[in-house]
């Protein structure tokens, strides 16, 4: 029986077992039907499986109006040539494809020393899918090094824990359930919006693997204080010994604020954090597929974290959770590292910041919205209906009505703390224009209107979500 439960998201074409072919691309002796959760018996030609992945794939929504994701969906011309000419590129085969193992080595090192790593020569770090593998290993090198110490000391490495906010993005929860940590959650609030090193001390003890910030929280686009939180760590190591070190989780953030928020320390400036992870194909601006983490020096990576293989042709010392994956979103990477230079990164990034914050403000001048963040960080920002404003309709609705007119501008509850706060946001990435963005606001400004004159509340269901990280 076929699932009528609602959905926000377009019902898919996996509906019935087989797959009628469009009449008009059918050559001659080939099926008109195919199965479509079984592996057809006989060829089809190259031209009429293209067809049929292509219009599939035409039902996907317009990446130019998803304002939910913060992923890349726009590179230019000569990217896309590079990116056909190199997509059999297999990042992991050294032997093979020894220049572009050189140049993921360059990507790295510019990245490090863009977060001002002291000494770069001595600095490790690796590609990786993407940031939540990188994330990952950041936080599995942390909890090798607890263990490590913890068993030089004769004490035991059950408990490990690690303290983060209540507004990490998902991928710090896959780490804590697959890795096995504690997680220490620190509450956001109405008083502490992020994660600043209030009350710290009652998080952390002698099984803390580490702490872990984030410069640009998923829910609203807000940094956490590294230099702040970093300090009250100070403290807690003055008055009990604890050395505990950081890990940033730059996923969107670091590769906006060496470029827009220079003066900002947030990186290796500050002595405690000693890894950072972020995602190439967000504000890096590559096609989805890449993540970066860097470690401040060789001694912050464990030994036991690299492994060697001999089975490709060479000794294949290789970093990462992913055995083969594709080396192409490397060489955009340096594409982009040569092609925008620091000035052009810091012309994107701003490019990107002035849209958000002229959208933020003209928001802020729409009746029922209540800025919780500009978009003055990263380029996105959030809002909330004002308390009281009105019982006939909710931030859902609004996210509904915007959904109509091909818009994806999510709305979702804050996270666990502020659960009953909902929030709605906006990611600006590359290629939305002030003119799009005009469009935009107009489209809000209608939908409220017509919100606003309803003569009933509209019928309520179980709050979903149109959240995406």
């Amino acid at each position: 029986m076929t699932d009528l439960s609602h959905t926000n998201a377009r019902t898919t074409t996996n509906i019935g077992d087989t797959l009628t072919l469009n009449p008009v691309f059918v050559r001659p002796g080939e099926a008109t039907e195919l199965p479509k959760f079984t592996i057809p018996d006989g060829m089809s030609l190259p031209e009429t499986a293209y067809q049929i992945v292509h219009d599939e794939a035409m039902l996907d929504g317009n990446a130019r109006l998803n304002l939910a994701t913060f992923v890349s969906t726009w590179m230019d011309d000569e990217a896309r040539k590079l990116y056909a000419e190199t997509y059999d590129k297999n990042m992991i085969d050294k032997d093979e494809y020894p220049q572009t193992a050189a140049i993921e080595d360059r990507c790295w090192r510019i990245i490090a020393d863009l977060w001002n790593n002291p000494d770069v020569d001595n600095a490790i770090g690796t590609s990786t899918i993407g940031s939540s593998e990188a994330a990952m290993l950041g936080g599995l090198a942390l909890k090798r090094h607890w263990q490590a110490r913890r068993k030089a000391e004769g004490k035991s490495i059950e408990k490990p824990n690690l303290v983060l906010s209540t507004a990490v993005q998902v991928c710090w929860e896959k780490f804590l359930n697959y890795f096995e940590v504690e997680p220490r959650w620190v509450p956001v609030s109405e008083e502490h919006f992020v994660f600043d090193g209030h009350e710290l001390e009652k998080y952390v003890d002698e099984n803390t693997i580490g702490v872990i910030t984030i410069l640009g929280v998923t829910y609203n686009g807000l940094y956490e204080p590294v230099k702040e939180i970093s300090a009250k760590l100070d403290e807690i190591q003055a008055s009990t010994g604890l050395d505990i070190k950081i890990h940033v989780d730059g996923a969107s953030g670091a590769m906006i604020a060496p470029f827009c928020q220079p003066d900002l320390e947030w990186d290796f400036r500050v002595d405690r954090v000693v890894s950072i992870n972020t995602s190439g194909h967000k504000y890096g601006l590559v096609y989805p597929g890449l993540g970066w983490i860097i470690w401040r020096d060789t001694a912050a990576l464990p030994d036991s974290m690299v492994f060697h293989c001999s089975y490709l042709g060479g000794d294949m010392p290789t970093l990462a959770l992913n055995f083969s994956r594709p080396g192409a979103q490397v060489l955009l990477q340096y594409y982009n590292f040569l092609r925008l230079g620091r000035e052009g990164y810091r012309q994107v990034q701003q490019g990107s910041l002035d849209v958000a914050q002229y959208l933020s403000s003209a928001i802020a001048e729409i009746g029922p919205f209540e800025l919780v963040s500009k978009g003055d960080t990263i380029p996105v920002f959030a809002w909330k209906l004002k308390k009281g404003y009105t019982e006939k309709w909710t931030l859902f609705d609004l996210s509904d009505r915007l959904r109509m007119k091909g818009w994806l501008v999510p709305a979702y509850p804050m996270a666990d703390d502020l659960a009953d706060m909902t929030l709605q946001r906006i990611v600006v990435r590359a290629g939305l224009s002030r003119d799009l963005a005009d469009a935009l606001l107009r489209d809000i400004e209608g939908e409220v209107v017509f919100l606003d004159n309803l003569e009933a509340p509209l019928p309520r269901e179980k709050a979903g979500s149109h959240f995406h990280h």
